[in-house]
């Protein structure tokens, strides 16, 4: 959602006290959404303020920095699983199911890098 300064916050409320029109005019007259104008003046009829709320913060994540040192070990351990490998082997070790894409997240975040020996390389001559 589009945050507003609070100058022009400040002038829908001042219109709306004055009354000059419904809420839908006074959508039209600010050039903003209608829910914007119910939602400004609810929350000012409620609890007086006009700033817009802080962030709400999201979702928790499900990898955090006690299991950070787990997941090092998992890797280091072993370093050629896929990410769907250590998905399953950071599970049975802490009961967390997390994706694919948590767990690339999560290495990138530690900069943990997976070496992974590939068949070609195990077969070069020097």
């Amino acid at each position: 959602m589009k945050t507003y300064l609070n100058d022009l916050r400040q002038k829908i409320i001042d219109a709306y006290i004055k009354r000059e029109g419904s809420y839908r005019k006074l959508a039209r007259k600010f050039d903003v959404s209608l829910s914007f104008v119910q939602t400004l003046i609810n929350r000012y009829q409620d609890i007086g303020r006009i700033e817009p709320l802080p962030h709400g913060g999201g979702q928790k994540p499900k990898i955090n920095d006690k299991h950070s040192e787990i997941l090092q070990k998992l890797v280091v351990e072993n370093n050629d699983a896929t990410l769907e490998e250590l998905c399953s082997l950071f599970e049975s070790k802490t009961q967390i199911k997390v994706s694919r894409a948590t767990m690339g997240r999560a290495l990138q975040k530690l900069q943990i890098t997976r070496k992974k020996n590939l068949p070609c390389e195990r077969t070069r001559y020097g």
